[in-house]
């Protein structure tokens, strides 16, 4: 299994250099996990280390295909309450 990156990523390169086993490359338009090189980083870290720095909530999924960053975890700003306040705001 391994980790994999979706559309979400925004080239940022923040993973790219902290990956172990450089599993991470540059596709023509986005970063993507060599799934033959991803060991999830067992044995080298406790953490994914590229979901551990990545900055985009739900660009890196699990390998279950949950995001490793999931909506709110780097905010600290549960969804259900961002979805009421961007309501408000666009209703003004």
């Amino acid at each position: 299994m391994s980790y994999s990156i979706v559309d979400l990523c925004v080239n940022c390169h923040a993973c790219f250099d902290v990956c172990p086993n450089d599993a991470i490359y540059k596709a023509s338009t986005q970063f993507m996990i060599n799934k033959n090189k991803c060991t999830e980083c067992v044995g080298d870290h406790e953490d994914a280390q590229c979901a551990s720095i990545c900055p985009i909530e739900g660009a890196i999924l699990t390998p279950a295909g949950e995001p490793a960053n999931p909506a709110g975890s780097l905010t600290g700003i549960p969804p259900q309450k961002l979805r009421e306040v961007m309501a408000e705001i666009q209703a003004r």
